[in-house]
């Protein structure tokens, strides 16, 4: 069972989505309410997927709220596919960005897909970032390594004296959920595909005594 929540601007907008979503025996649907913080109603929920709707930005306002929380793979709706891969908030974890006319169908694989770790992007939306997928290319540009926060550089430690998630997450007083969250962004940042290539990594980076 996939646990997602549902967080739009709009109350009609939340609950049309938990609508088109609640026949799906495989989703178990919370709406986020809107006037309590999102980062304590993630920390409360603990979803596996945070479904965003986001009318007029891309993303970054509504999820700034939970900035300081650690964010569940999230899958986007929006008219500015372009913008939304540069959220801040799409930073951890894996993601998806639709456009907001996508079908049930469509909201449904890709909740599917980033619950599992996967990254998703509509084909309209692969067509509006083209133009800048080929200056990137033309100009070599390449993006720069992303640095790790207090917290992840701790668990990182951790994962190298070969502690698991649950060992962690007591010894830092946070849930086993939170640690997954944390070492999804560590290896998305490092590139990692495991906790061993995460670490040889993390050593040959400096992050890492040896």
């Amino acid at each position: 069972m996939i646990t997602v929540l549902v967080v739009a601007a709009s109350a009609v907008t939340r609950a049309g989505l938990a609508a088109l979503l609640g026949a799906e025996a495989t989703l178990h649907v919370v709406v986020a309410a809107a006037d309590l913080p999102l980062s304590a109603q993630i920390d409360t929920v603990q979803p596996d997927v945070l479904l965003v709707d986001a009318a007029e930005e891309p993303g970054a306002d509504i999820l700034e709220d939970a900035a300081v929380a650690a964010l569940p793979a999230i899958v986007l709706l929006t008219d500015d596919a372009r913008g939304a891969l540069h959220a801040d908030g799409l930073s951890a974890g894996g993601r998806a960005v639709l456009p907001r006319q996508a079908s049930a169908a469509e909201i449904i694989a890709a909740i599917e897909s980033v619950a599992s770790g996967l990254v998703v992007i509509h084909p309209d939306s692969l067509e509006a970032l083209q133009p800048a997928l080929v200056a990137g290319e033309r100009t070599g540009t390449t993006s720069a390594p992303q640095t790790l926060t207090p917290r992840e550089s701790e668990v990182l430690c951790m994962i190298a004296d070969g502690l698991g998630n649950k060992i962690i997450a007591a010894r830092l007083g946070i849930s086993t959920h939170t640690v997954k969250f944390h070492i999804a962004s560590i290896f998305a940042k490092l590139k990692a595909g495991s906790r061993t290539e995460a670490v040889t990594i993390g050593i040959r980076q400096g992050l890492l005594m040896i």
